[in-house]
């Protein structure tokens, strides 16, 4: 079993953001590689990644995919690459730098130490930890996560992170064919079906930090799947129990 960490970047039109995101994670440790799973960016982010995988050999690796296909189907892929490889640690990331790349050790950490399964960067584990976000989005955020927490019963406080370490037993457990979500509902199902599976879930707590460099990927599209889908998941946790 391969014990190094992979940690997954989807990405779409990052070129202001990989190369300084690269240069950051390849300075904590070794044992942590990146994949990033990129949709046809057309700003060349592509091959700003390959010139950098050059530069560290082994240790970065890319897929790319033809259109944009979404959040949900890069993760993924991103996890079915992990499990091929034999990865034991497998982390979510954004590119964008809102989360710190300083955080992983922390996470990993959560689970190799087995105090969890599945580690969180919480902005809500502690009070609120977020820098530079408008009231309005501050306010649309939190409330959607206690909506979340309403519908589905989990004690999660930040049922939409992106950032998080899974030990690969977690995924293994999971039926990725069957997952439907693509956007930040992704999130929740992935936190919502390792719950229910019995998996340990801790939220660790982080600063998340408005992007500075590029531009959002939240639409409302995204914002009306969350909504429907936390629902979805309930319903079936009802029917599998009837």
């Amino acid at each position: 079993m391969n014990k190094k960490a992979l940690v997954i970047i989807p990405t779409y039109n990052e070129s202001e953001n990989v190369v300084r995101m690269i240069g950051r994670v390849m300075a904590l440790e070794e044992a942590i590689e990146i994949l990033f799973v990129d949709d046809g960016s057309p700003d060349g982010t592509a091959d700003l990644i390959r010139e950098q995988a050059a530069l560290w050999p082994g240790r970065i690796h890319l897929i790319e995919r033809e259109g944009k296909l979404g959040l949900g189907t890069a993760y993924v892929r991103g996890f079915r690459y992990a499990l091929d490889h034999g990865y034991e640690y497998i982390c979510e990331m954004d590119a964008d730098f809102s989360h710190s790349p300083e955080d992983l050790p922390r996470l990993i950490e959560e689970v190799r130490s087995g105090r969890a399964d599945l580690a969180i960067g919480s902005r809500y584990a502690n009070g609120i930890s977020i820098v530079n976000w408008p009231l309005s989005r501050l306010i649309l955020s939190y409330s959607a996560n206690l909506y979340a927490r309403m519908v589905t019963g989990m004690t999660v406080k930040d049922t939409t992170a992106g950032f998080k370490c899974i030990h690969r037993k977690v995924i293994e457990a999971l039926d990725l064919n069957s997952i439907r979500s693509n956007g930040y509902a992704f999130q929740i199902e992935i936190h919502f079906r390792a719950w229910v599976a019995g998996f340990r879930l801790r939220e660790v707590s982080i600063i998340f930090h408005e992007r500075q460099e590029g531009r959002s990927k939240m639409s409302k599209a995204i914002m009306r799947e969350a909504v429907w889908r936390v629902w979805a998941l309930k319903w079936r946790q009802i029917f599998r129990r009837l």
